[in-house]
Formats: structure tokens, sequence, C-alpha cells
């Protein structure tokens, strides 16, 4: 609920109102357009201030982050001057998985950005967040938390830190026998190796895609991940080297310096984000001229600010079991207004199966088949 009232806030009418007035009249002059971005940044920045703290970033990070990125979608996406008219009747028509996976095998789309969420993790034998009966959450009753979202909490990890050591455990990448990278990481690498992948933003702490050879530079893991551990004391934060081998003998680890409970260095509800993130999206969005978005049910801020903050006419595919997001926003709009530009494309289903039928479009699918063994 605390992170579902993120996006309502976001979403309140004053807000959406200013939203709409260069959507629903594209044929506005840039000029007036920028006069309802300033609004719209005041706006959205001045309603963040009401965000719960236990939202990743924080109200610090969440107000930075609205304010800077509120004037993005103004932009024009990374698409090059040649294709100008090919791309204008692609969004005058709308956009379809027919006409992506054309301009993917033809090299067309040079700055892909990938959001991944929980989903891409799922046949994998990893449980995502929120489904009910087999989500992460709903496996934690074992543990007679106050809230599930607590085995996240610091102030909670620091009261009561046995929850999360055994959790950990079994989450922890790279055990013999533990889960491997999917056919949804493996697209993510392929993009890569095909040169047109321009970032891949994780939600996951589950470490596949690392596991399935994405490169480093391209890979932002914006809740941190298990690689390595520090002390949660703010006034020590040594290097805790131990932490590591007492989760998986079911230990709580303690910080050699300060005698503090250390932790593998995963954001917690109410830390900041990596500073990757940080330096990294504004140019991503702004560049980003196909962004897909796999397996994520879009609650958790800033990330799931992404999909709105690329340019206006970036087109967009959601490949997830249902409509989430800003995804939702906008096909509400066509529907009960028309006009504006339809961009998005709504892949339903499961990721592994999705990324299956993209590349049987594209033509990729042999080459998938290599890059997952």
């Amino acid at each position: 609920l605390r992170c579902a009232a993120t996006t309502g806030l976001v979403g309140f009418k004053p807000a959406l109102l200013v939203a709409l007035v260069p959507w629903y009249f594209p044929h506005l002059s840039e000029a007036n357009v920028t006069t309802a971005q300033r609004w719209k940044s005041f706006t959205t920045s001045s309603l963040s201030g009401f965000v719960p703290t236990r939202c990743h970033g924080g109200i610090s990070s969440l107000d930075r982050t609205f304010y800077r990125y509120s004037s993005v979608r103004s932009r024009s996406g990374g698409s090059s001057s040649d294709d100008d008219d090919d791309e204008e009747a692609l969004y005058r028509n709308g956009m379809t998985l027919e006409s992506i996976a054309s301009r993917l095998s033809k090299s067309k789309y040079k700055n892909i950005v990938v959001v991944m969420g929980a989903g891409a993790s799922v046949s994998a034998g990893l449980p995502d967040f929120r489904t009910p009966g087999t989500g992460l959450y709903d496996t934690l009753k074992d543990y007679n938390l106050p809230y599930p979202e607590a085995v996240f909490d610091l102030s909670y990890y620091r009261k009561n830190p046995q929850p999360f050591v055994e959790l950990a455990k079994e989450l922890w990448p790279g055990q013999e026998g533990g889960p491997r990278p999917t056919l949804a990481h493996s697209f993510v690498r392929l993009l890569d190796q095909k040169k047109c992948l321009l970032r891949c933003y994780t939600q996951n702490i589950d470490g596949l895609e690392r596991l399935a050879g994405v490169s480093e530079d391209k890979l932002v893991e914006c809740h941190g991940n298990f690689h390595s551990s520090s002390c949660t004391n703010p006034a020590c934060r040594a290097e805790a080297t131990n932490c590591k081998d007492d989760i998986l003998d079911s230990k709580i680890p303690y910080c050699d310096k300060c005698g503090s409970v250390t932790k593998p260095d995963i954001v917690f509800f109410g830390e900041e984000l990596p500073m990757k993130f940080q330096y990294l999206i504004e140019d991503d969005v702004e560049m980003c001229d196909l962004l897909i978005v796999l397996g994520t049910s879009l609650l958790v801020m800033p990330v799931a600010g992404i999909p709105s903050w690329v340019g206006k006419k970036c087109p967009r595919l959601l490949i997830n079991r249902e409509l989430v997001g800003d995804f939702a926003t906008e096909a509400i709009m066509v529907k009960n207004w028309g006009g504006g530009y339809s961009r998005d494309v709504f892949l339903k289903g499961d990721c592994d199966d999705s990324v299956k039928d993209i590349c049987e479009l594209i033509g990729w699918e042999e080459d998938l088949n290599v890059v997952h063994k």
C-alpha cells in the first residue's frame, strides 16, 4: 500500500491535467510544451514530498528524481533524423510488435533501455514479490514479520536480522544447484552482443543478469547486489568479508570492526540507490530509442518512473502478465481521449515465452539459443 500510494500521489489530478496538455495536443508549439512542462515539474516535485520514506530512495531521492526528469518526456527520444518520416508514420498509425521486431531486425534501434523486474526470474525458480499465494511476501508468514516488507527494512533488520539471514541464504547467487539465467536474461545479453543495448536497469538482487553475461558497463543493479557486503553502522561502513560465509551458515553476520550487524550491499527500504543509477539515468532516458520493460509491477519508485521519463515519442514494449504503471495510464488516455501518439505495445504473458516470440519475429531464435546454452 505504501508503494501503491506513491504512484497514486504522483498521478494527482493537477499533475495529470498538465501531463495531458502536450500529449493530447501534439500540434502545440515547442514553447507551449515547455511552459506546460514547467508547470508539470512544479506540481510533481511538490507532490513527491508526500511520498513515504520506505519507498526506495527515500523522499530526498524522489524529490530530486521528479524535479530533474519531469521535463524529459518532452524530448523526442534517440532516433536519427534520417528516420524521422518513418518514425512519425509508425507513431501516428500505432506501434505494433511486428513493427518493433522489424526495426530490430534492421538494426534501427541503437540505444535500447531495458527495465527488469522479478517476473524475469520466475522461471529460474525464484518467486516474484507480489503474486498472491506464491509471491515472496506471501511466503514470509512463518517469520512473524509486522508487515512483509519489513524483511527489507533497515531499522527492522538491525533489531531482528534472522528473517533476512534465512531469506538471503536461499537467494544468494552462484550457489551450486542454484538459479540459472532465464531466456529473458539471455535476451538482454543478446541485445548487448548485437550492440544495441544502452543499459539494463534491473530491480532484481538475484545477480542473474551478471551470470547471463551482460556487460558490467551496461548493467545497473538498481537495488544493489550480493557481490559485496558492509557494516550497517553509518559511522563505520566497513567492508564485511565474513558476511557471505556467516549467512550461508544461517549465522547473523557482525562487523569485526565495530560489532554492528552487517549485510550484503542490496538496497533496503529507506536507503539511497547506487550512485551508478543516479549518474547514468538522466542521459540514458534522453538517448533511449526503445524501452523494453520485463516482468515488473512498476510499483517501487524511482525505478517505476523510468517509463514516464523517456522521450514522448520513444516506443515502449511491456512484457508482463498485466498492464501496469505508466503503460496503464497511457492506455486509459488513448482509450478515453484519443489523439496523441500510440507508442506502446503490451505483450501479455510470461517473460520467457514472450522473448521467444519476439526473437522468432526478428529472426534471432538461433542466436538466442546459442546465448542461452
